[in-house]
């Protein structure tokens, strides 16, 4: 099993609209792709076909004792979903306060799903700092930064490399910190210029580059990956590259 955090500075970029595609375009290399939501927003599953009125997650199911494959939902594509799951603020703060101080709890957790050896795991995390932050970056075998090609966002980097820097970096298994620019618009000039800026700081780091396109976002209102709805899409081209960038930063003996 390996564990891929997708994390960003800010709010507002796509993450977790990254996060599913990717995910399919991972499950479509043949690989056992699981999306996990850390975030407490709880909307990664609506990428996937789950009903926003479904309560049940992983929160839910930590706070009862349950075990997390007592929640994991298979989507139509093949990739499973452990969705964060409702809860009211009083339950959210507990959930929170279960695993503060225990900084490998997330690795226990997902250890204890049982998945094959080959298997990858998307976490989906809130921007900024946080609790689930820290676990998913903890656990993490890669980071994958997902920035906007503009100067807020690019200039939100740091502030997230500290956080790699202190959680990531000296773990045994980890293995690198890459790069997504999402929503790349060619027509606007800044957009080109803080793209470049981005590739020229960090090289093969930056493993896709998505273009705007608004069959992403009519892919979510059919209840599917923009690979699904308009596959030729160049969104769907981008996040498929980016996929098998991401595929060969992983060790080959992982999936033997």
């Amino acid at each position: 099993m390996k564990v891929i955090a997708v994390v960003s500075s800010k709010g507002g970029v796509g993450k977790t609209t990254v996060t599913a595609n990717l995910a399919h375009a991972l499950a479509r290399q043949g690989r056992t792709v699981v999306v996990m939501d850390l975030d407490p927003q709880n909307a990664l599953g609506l990428h996937f076909g789950i009903a926003p009125t479904e309560y049940r997650g992983v929160s839910r199911a930590s706070l009862s004792g349950q075990s997390w494959r007592s929640v994991v939902f298979e989507s139509r594509s093949g990739v499973y979903v452990l969705p964060y799951g409702v809860v009211n603020e009083d339950d959210r703060d507990r959930f929170e306060q279960s695993f503060e101080g225990t900084p490998d709890w997330l690795t226990h957790q997902l250890s204890s799903l049982n998945l094959p050896s080959d298997a990858l795991v998307l976490l989906d995390t809130p921007p900024g700092p946080s609790a689930y932050m820290k676990q998913a970056l903890h656990a993490a075998h890669l980071a994958v930064l997902v920035v906007l090609a503009d100067a807020a966002s690019y200039a939100a980097l740091p502030m997230m490399q500290r956080l790699i820097q202190t959680y990531c970096v000296g773990q045994p298994h980890f293995i690198d910190s890459l790069y997504v620019v999402n929503q790349t618009d060619s027509s606007r000039q800044l957009s080109k210029d803080v793209t470049n800026i981005v590739r020229s700081s960090f090289g093969d780091r930056v493993v896709g580059v998505i273009h705007q396109d608004q069959s992403v976002g009519e892919a979510l209102a059919h209840d599917l990956s923009v690979l699904d709805y308009e596959a030729n899409s160049q969104a769907a081209q981008d996040f498929r590259a980016c996929a098998q960038k991401i595929a060969l930063r992983l060790p080959t003996k992982a999936f033997a």
